[in-house]
Order: structure tokens, then sequence, then C-alpha cells
């Protein structure tokens, strides 16, 4: 797999990783974690270090710490969760019981999840990565209407990665918030890579075009992921999923050849016209 790097942080991090959104939130039997433990175990085998989480994703958190732990494959692994609520106390017990549950004494990326009470928390995680609890800091949304309170934040704190909504059917990163990452050296990882399952509805049922074959595409999946971790700003992408085969057709994605703009705009093109 291509692997892409964290901005300015030099961290290198394969440009496929893997979101716990809905999909981790399961209980403790070995049934209903199997799947969930050989979508890791893949990951890991096809190069990736990805894995992000938050609080507000359930029991996603313990799901991954306890597959991490079993497997042994920590020092593989690049995992990141967030902060997801207000106040200072608040905000240092919510991330104790994450790296709790995540099982681990140092998380390698911490992100104020959706902005809230950002700069609070952005002081504390400050503190944090100069004692090594953090390795970078970060901050995350999810919605194209809260771009311009992201790039506000991007300009006036120092942050490590933004972790923002970019789909073939979602741009409206690329008009600020991408190109400002870009220039400062913030890495970029993209949520919503599907455009929360639009994009892959307005292609369901229709043929992959022949011309994706020259960038190496055998499904659609492959074809709008491609388009994401193709854009020079972007650092990695978290498509969601708790099935092996989809995994699979994910990680795909992160093999060369990589789409060229004018193949970008061929993609954007297609889905557009649809």
């Amino acid at each position: 797999m291509i692997t892409g790097t964290g901005g300015r942080t030099g961290e290198p991090i394969p440009i496929i990783g893997l979101g716990t959104w809905q999909t981790f939130d399961v209980g403790s039997s070995a049934r209903e974690r199997a799947t969930l433990e050989s979508c890791v175990a893949a990951l890991a085998s096809a190069g990736g270090r990805m894995i992000d989480s938050s609080p507000m994703y359930g029991r996603a958190e313990a799901v991954i710490g306890d597959i991490v732990a079993s497997l042994g494959i920590r020092d593989r692994l690049f995992i990141a969760t967030k902060l997801w609520t207000s106040g200072r106390r608040r905000g240092i017990d919510q991330m104790t019981e994450s790296m709790r549950k995540l099982r681990v004494t140092q998380v390698d990326l911490m992100q104020v999840h959706n902005l809230v009470d950002v700069y609070t928390h952005l002081e504390t995680l400050r503190a944090w990565k100069a004692d090594g609890r953090v390795r970078y800091v970060g901050i995350t949304h999810y919605t194209a209407r809260a771009h311009s309170e992201v790039a506000k934040v991007l300009e006036s704190e120092p942050v490590d990665f933004v972790q923002i909504n970019y789909a073939v059917t979602e741009r409206e990163a690329e008009q600020r918030v991408l190109p400002m990452a870009l220039e400062r050296g913030i890495g970029v990882i993209a949520n919503r890579p599907f455009g929360a399952g639009n994009a892959l509805g307005a292609v369901r049922g229709r043929p992959v075009p022949p011309w994706a074959a020259e960038i190496g595409c055998t499904s659609w999946a492959q074809l709008l992921l491609k388009f994401v971790v193709s854009h020079p700003a972007v650092t990695c992408a978290i498509p969601a999923t708790s099935s092996l085969s989809h995994l699979q057709d994910n990680l795909h994605a992160g093999s060369a050849p990589m789409p060229d703009e004018a193949m970008r705009q061929r993609i954007a093109s297609a889905i557009d016209s649809l």
C-alpha cells in the first residue's frame, strides 16, 4: 500500500485506514467480534496502520482495545480517537477512560471531535503531548457547514491533523480546508469517503467504467477511494466497515497507480452526471 505522510509530522501513514463508527459497536461475544478481528488483522497484514474511533461510537474503543491486544499488533498500528465533551475536567476524564478502553498508555492521535469546546481541550492536549500521553493533536468535523469554523481553528492553533468529510460527492473541503492544510503542513484524514454511502448508492447496479482499469480499479469503491486519497493534501481515508470482503476491496485502492488531475476530473464528472 502507498504510504502518505502526516504533513509536517513526517509520520508514515498508509493511505487506506479503518473507521469504526457503527461497525465496531458490538458486544463481547466471540461470534460478534470474529469478523471485526479478521478486519483488523487484514488491515495490518496489508500494511495499513490507521484505526480511528471515538467515545461517541458506543463500545468501539473497548472492542478495538481488546482485538489489538489479542492480536498483539499495537506497535504496527496508528490508533486515533477523539475527545467529545465540554469542560477541562470532563475532557481529561474522558481521555483517560478512552485510553483505558483502548489499552494504551499513549494514543497516537487525540482529536477534538466536532470542535466541541475546542480551545479548552487543545490547551489540555498540548500539555498531554508534552508529557508523552499523546503523540499528535487534531480536530475533526463531518459537515461542510462547519468548514469555516474548522479553518478558523487551523489558522490560530498548531494542530497536527485535521479530520474532515471529503468524497467525490462532498467536495466542499477543496475550497478552503484542504488547501490550508496543505499550505500549513497539517495531515488530513478523510472521513465519509463514500459520502455517507451517497456515492456508492448513486452507482449501485451500474458497471464500473472501462477506463477505471487505467488506474487499476475493479470496483466503484476503489475508484471513489482513489479519488479521495489522490488529493495532494490527503494523508489517508478511513472508510468504516465490518465486512472483510469490503475491507479487502477498500485496501486495494491503496495501491498504485493513482489518478492524475485529469483522471480525478473524469471520476468527478462521471459521478456528477448520474
